[in-house]
């Protein structure tokens, strides 16, 4: 067996946001079982223009950097709304509270996890809460 894996985001990745009905304006692809990581993780998200995902998530131990690939956006974080442009690099410890809000153009986002990924903790309508 090779060494290395090599995997399509896009067309060998299942768009998770699909099998939790937040299609088509959320498109969501994780890597970590895709290319068989031993350690930390990957996604990929597409958000559609104005699209505001439906909840917030923070972690018990997993830092993650979110990289603004295309678009713009904000990040809701512990409540402090941050503008996100191209190639902004966001990096969250654990505990931090964040959802995520596409601007007019949309958002593409890579988050990094440093982790196992398995200790995430979400807080459905984190936008709407004051």
């Amino acid at each position: 067996m090779a060494e290395w894996t090599l995997r399509n985001l896009r067309e060998e990745v299942d768009n998770a946001a699909e099998q939790f009905g937040m299609g088509p304006d959320l498109e969501t692809r994780f890597g970590r079982r895709a290319l068989e990581l031993e350690g930390g993780g990957f996604s990929y998200q597409r958000m559609a223009p104005n699209y505001v995902l439906p909840f917030g998530h923070r972690h018990a131990a997993q830092e993650e950097v979110v990289v603004v690939l295309a678009g713009s956006g904000r990040a809701k974080l512990d409540g402090e709304v941050q503008e996100l442009r191209q190639w902004d690099a966001l990096r969250l410890p654990p505990a931090v509270m964040r959802g995520f809000a596409a601007g007019p153009d949309g958002m593409e986002i890579l988050v990094i996890g440093f982790g196992d990924g398995g200790d995430a903790e979400t807080i459905d309508g984190y936008w709407d809460e004051s």
